[in-house]
């Protein structure tokens, strides 16, 4: 954790309190130790640079989910367009 923290230039607190939100969920080691994928550490990332706007630290985890989820609906809204043929939001031509 803490070399994690090091990388992402925060505090291991940070970073246990994106895990206490259920954002991330790091692998232990044999030792106990929390172990990140790099994809958990964007995540810490985009978070962190959130707080470090003033945004609390719960608001900033919601804000993290929203945006994934507005970028998936956005992919799943594009790819049915695609399979429609239709080029405009609306399907209008």
């Amino acid at each position: 954790m803490g070399r994690a923290a090091e990388l992402l230039g925060t505090t291991p607190g940070l970073l246990r309190a994106i895990g206490e939100a259920r954002l991330i969920t790091p692998l232990r080691s044999e030792g106990g130790h929390r172990r990140y994928f790099s994809y958990q550490l964007r995540i810490a990332a985009r978070v962190r640079g959130l707080v470090d706007q003033g945004t609390p630290i719960d608001a900033a985890c919601r804000i993290n989910v929203l945006e994934d989820q507005l970028e998936e609906a956005q992919r799943v809204n594009a790819e049915y367009r695609r399979a429609d043929g239709s080029s405009s939001p609306s399907g209008a031509a």
